[in-house]
């Protein structure tokens, strides 16, 4: 089954730094990007599908594949970042002379919002207190472990069926490179997917996260931002984004959670997205001491 909506972007829309977030750097086994558009396999509520979107005189064309063609046809503006309401940043932004650059320069980027909860919920929970390459590797072994096909004409797999995931024991997750605590948080989650993927809106899905043993506002805030476009989840407890947004917005080359939300405050309802503007812009605090070092759980 194929399904095809012409989608039209706002001026100056920037597709590519929409749409990337989505993935995994480097090679994602459930997306990719490349010169004919951006590609997206997906579990939908009417079944598998891969999104295509691709650029065409100024629009963009989404195409579904599969089963859940239809739905995902459907919520192709989402995840395009075409639902994204920036109506009302620039007032905010002007309130910072570096946040209202940003805005100005990034303008045509906007947040996707896929619908669906656990593929990045599984990221997000694979990313807690490791670096990124580890997580991005543990992430990959794991789409491979659970891979299905998905539909289309490229090679892509569906991202892991939570119900497949739960019923995994831990052992399993181990040559991943996945211990103990975080493999525990993700098979509490695989539970009761269906319930997080019914919430109403990001606030009652943060609620019902936070509620389980191993997510807290961190692991909520990366969920929610590209389940649902929140422009305003703020990753309290990151390591790096306190002194980001302290140095950036204060001078301060070190920051806590606390200092950052107090001078985030006056950007209340697009907190997150100046997050990542100063992400965007290059913008970090200086850096002291060692990095912390890459490991691999599987050898432990």
């Amino acid at each position: 089954m194929t399904e095809t909506r012409r989608l039209s972007p706002p001026e100056r829309y920037a597709f590519g730094p929409s749409v990337r977030p989505l993935l995994v750097p480097k090679h994602d086994p459930c997306g990719l990007v490349r010169q004919d558009g951006f590609w997206l396999a997906m579990r939908t509520p009417e079944g598998p599908a891969t999104l295509h979107l691709a650029r065409s005189a100024g629009d963009l064309v989404a195409t579904g594949h599969g089963p859940g063609a239809r739905w995902a046809v459907d919520r192709a503006d989402a995840v395009a970042g075409l639902r994204d309401d920036v109506s009302g940043l620039p007032a905010l932004a002007a309130r910072h002379p570096l946040v209202a650059r940003l805005a100005k320069t990034f303008s045509g980027v906007r947040l996707p919002a896929t619908g669906r909860v656990f593929p990045r919920l599984m990221r997000a929970i694979l990313e807690q207190k490791v670096t990124g390459k580890e997580a991005h590797r543990s992430y990959r072994a794991v789409c491979r472990h659970f891979g299905e096909p998905a539909p289309g004409p490229v090679e892509l797999v569906l991202p892991p069926d939570p119900a497949a995931v739960a019923a995994t024991p831990y052992w399993v997750f181990h040559p991943f490179g996945v211990e103990q605590r975080r493999t525990q948080a993700l098979l509490r989650a695989a539970q009761v997917a269906d319930r997080l993927e019914a919430c109403a809106d990001a606030a009652e899905l943060t609620a019902r996260m936070t509620a389980l043993p191993g997510i807290g506002p961190w692991t909520a805030a990366e969920t929610v931002r590209l389940s649902h476009g929140d422009p305003d989840a703020v990753s309290v407890g990151d390591f790096h984004i306190p002194n980001t947004v302290a140095y950036a917005l204060a001078g301060e080359v070190r920051g806590t959670d606390e200092r950052m939300l107090e001078l985030l405050e006056p950007f209340r309802g697009h907190r997150g997205r100046v997050c990542d503007l100063l992400a965007l812009g290059g913008i970090s605090a200086p850096k002291f001491g060692p990095r912390m070092p890459l490991r691999s759980f599987s050898r432990f």
